[in-house]
């Protein structure tokens, strides 16, 4: 969700301020974020009113998710949604969709649900372990890594996954690897945790930073100043405790000797800063 500078209600006001999205902290972002915040909907099916926005995030949240791109600034949102996944949230006409309830139309995507957000991997070859399912937590990053470890192979560059461990066999793994599986596997889970776009730190960023962007008022927006600012703080922390642990996994996947003491300190300093964060997210922190 881009506020444009030359659109909208207030078309020639915004556009008066100059090409370009307004300011984070801009009185009418502020209000239009604000709005937003308490859009609400009857439900045909319970007759009760939804609210339709579940959690919002303005650029210290998208930056925490890795949702920010520095390379291109003009391609950032001024802040994005995440809607109610019972709902599908479009700007087409309300006469094309009437009560907008399709039943040929099922499937929502793009949100930040579980159901919406969780895919599944398939692993099989020499070197994967005959398992069945499982529920590990993983995401995109982490194939290409495991991939690497089981076919001897290694990149260039600094990856943004690790090896899924539990899902090679041991033979197949670098002897740096395997001979420290539960270290690296429990740094690897409190990476993941800290560092993916749906890991627990994220998240709770997203719901501290939903309950900045609908607080305030015109009159007193202290409340955001503060909030979004502690997001930052605690970005800036996690972007460089999570350099440290990838480039300790992924130096282990090249055969590099694992610094086990080293590893645990990170480990205490991952769940310390979960833990910050988590409290936070509910109002403590």
């Amino acid at each position: 969700m881009g506020l444009d500078a030359a659109s909208g209600e207030h078309g020639q006001d915004l556009a008066a301020k100059g090409a370009g999205a307004l300011p984070q902290t801009d009185p009418q972002t502020r209000n239009f974020e604000r709005t937003v915040g308490g859009l609400t909907a009857i439900n045909p099916y319970t007759s009760q009113t939804d609210v339709l926005m579940e959690r919002m995030a303005d650029q210290a949240a998208m930056k925490a998710m890795h949702m920010f791109t520095a390379g291109d600034p003009s391609r950032n949102a001024t802040f994005v949604f995440f809607g109610d996944p019972d709902y599908f949230i479009t700007n087409f006409p309300t006469n094309t969709c009437e009560t907008c309830i399709n039943p040929l139309f099922a499937w929502n995507h793009g949100d930040i649900q579980r159901e919406i957000g969780q895919t599944w991997l398939g692993l099989v070859g020499p070197g994967i372990k005959r398992q069945g399912l499982s529920f590990e937590w993983i995401d995109h990053v982490d194939v290409r890594p495991t991939m690497l470890a089981v076919l001897g192979l290694s990149d260039s560059y600094l990856h943004d996954g690790r090896v899924i461990i539990s899902a090679v066999q041991p033979a197949a793994l670098p002897p740096s690897l395997r001979n420290h599986v539960l270290t690296l596997t429990l740094l690897g889970d409190v990476y993941k945790q800290l560092n993916a776009p749906f890991g627990l730190f994220s998240l709770s960023a997203v719901d501290v930073s939903t309950r900045a962007l609908v607080s305030g008022s015109a009159a007193d927006d202290s409340m955001y100043q503060t909030l979004e600012g502690r997001i930052t703080t605690l970005t800036a922390e996690r972007d460089a405790l999570a350099l440290r642990m990838k480039t300790m996994l992924d130096s282990a996947l090249n055969g590099q000797a694992v610094n086990v003491p080293q590893a645990q300190v990170m480990i205490g300093q991952g769940v310390g800063l979960l833990l910050r964060a988590k409290a936070l997210a509910h109002g403590s922190g």
